[in-house]
């Protein structure tokens, strides 16, 4: 036992395996390794996960994750909105906060973490099967019956997690909230000028009897943010029944019970569709922007909050600990304060100290969040419809 006093020893330097190489995932991997840990990122896709995401809100805990590695010159990489506002069906204004809010883009933050990691330390086309505990550590079993062992393994593989049987086993199913967020990133060049005129430079949002949108500037997929170079981001949440998801997925070619989809999985044909449904049921500047994108992409939106985030040498981190709802725009920021004390606890403290810590302190912030998404949602202008267990 310690003694009154004295000074508990920081962990050693680990073998870190990181499932899922997200942007969660280059959070944990990178902190880890400027910390001295051999990190390992398996990561399932094939290709990279460039083009997956949007835009993002700018929030504290991104700016200090990009100080402490080593990138703070990321920091000035953003487009600020001068002010909000919200638009009525015809497209009026009938409401203005002068609020100026900056916002960041997923694809360059991904592409500027992702450098920071070896090719051979982040390994792509590595689907993990499961994680197991073992004596003094965890053991990842891949889907092509490889398996490795480490120290600590760090799940940060998203909202259908495969770690989490080995944190929460009889409680790690995502729930589906009733509906769902479309999404696309158009160059700000491909609006129309009535749309760009009422849409470039704020943060706009619509909100009806069942749809509820909101768009705004992101830079370039290089960092651009100068005018002519950015992007503008367009975020559409629209109820959709299980069956109905179940189909869409069907036609994308995906597992039924999927809940995302990528850009360039939705078929033309309900890309059109989705087209013709924004001309009747938004402003004409959303319509425009929803009509400039030719690869909208799909996210359901869920809820997944556990009993715990840690167990043994197995911990959780990002959505697969706790996913939160986008409309708090605090999911990136929520994952990145995760791997910020994940790291500087192991960098203070004997690792199963460090670990029982963050479990308690990362639990603790995901579950206010997550309540706070939740008592946002209720307020939208949609009812959504029950939630229902999801799975890979």
């Amino acid at each position: 036992m310690q003694q009154p006093g004295a000074i508990a020893a920081r962990s050693p330097r680990l073998d870190i395996g990181v499932v899922g190489g997200s942007i969660g995932g280059l959070f944990a991997a990178t902190l880890l390794t400027r910390a001295g840990h051999r990190v390992q990122v398996f990561e399932r896709s094939r290709d990279g996960l460039e083009r997956r995401g949007a835009g993002l809100v700018a929030q504290q805990e991104l700016y200090d994750l990009l100080r402490v590695v080593g990138r703070s010159d990321e920091i000035e990489v953003g487009v600020t909105a001068s002010q909000r506002i919200t638009l009525d069906r015809r497209g009026q204004v009938v409401h203005r906060d002068p609020t100026p809010q900056t916002q960041l883009s997923w694809d360059r933050l991904y592409s500027v973490l992702r450098s920071l990691i070896t090719t051979q330390d982040y390994q792509l086309d590595r689907a993990v099967a499961g994680v197991t505990a073992i004596t003094g550590g965890s053991k990842i079993t891949f889907v092509d019956g490889h398996e490795d062992t480490f120290d600590l393994v760090v799940g940060a593989d998203g909202a259908h997690s495969v770690t989490r049987d080995a944190v929460a086993h009889n409680h790690s199913r995502s729930t589906y909230a009733g509906y769902v967020t479309w999404r696309g990133l158009v160059p700000e060049t491909a609006l129309t000028k009535s749309a760009a005129h009422t849409l470039l430079g704020k943060f706009a949002f619509y909100n009806g009897p069942r749809d509820h949108a909101l768009g705004y500037l992101v830079p370039g997929a290089g960092g651009e943010i100068q005018p002519g170079s950015r992007r503008y981001n367009w975020v559409w949440y629209r109820p959709i029944a299980p069956s109905e998801l179940a189909e869409i997925m069907l036609r994308s070619s995906r597992q039924p019970a999927a809940t995302s989809l990528a850009p360039g999985d939705l078929p033309e044909s309900l890309r059109d569709g989705l087209v013709e449904d924004a001309a009747i049921a938004l402003p004409p500047a959303f319509a425009d922007a929803v009509a400039a994108e030719d690869h909208p992409f799909l996210q359901a939106i869920l809820d997944y909050v556990p009993p715990q985030i840690v167990t043994g040498r197995t911990v959780l981190l990002g959505d697969a600990a706790v996913v939160v709802r986008p409309h708090t725009a605090m999911g990136a920021a929520k994952a990145a304060g995760d791997a910020l004390l994940l790291a500087d606890l192991l960098d203070r403290l004997p690792v199963d100290v460090a670990l029982e810590s963050y479990g308690q302190q990362r639990l603790a912030v995901g579950r206010a969040i997550a309540a706070y998404g939740r008592r946002l949602a209720a307020s939208l202008p949609f009812q959504a419809g029950t939630p229902v267990s999801t799975h890979q």
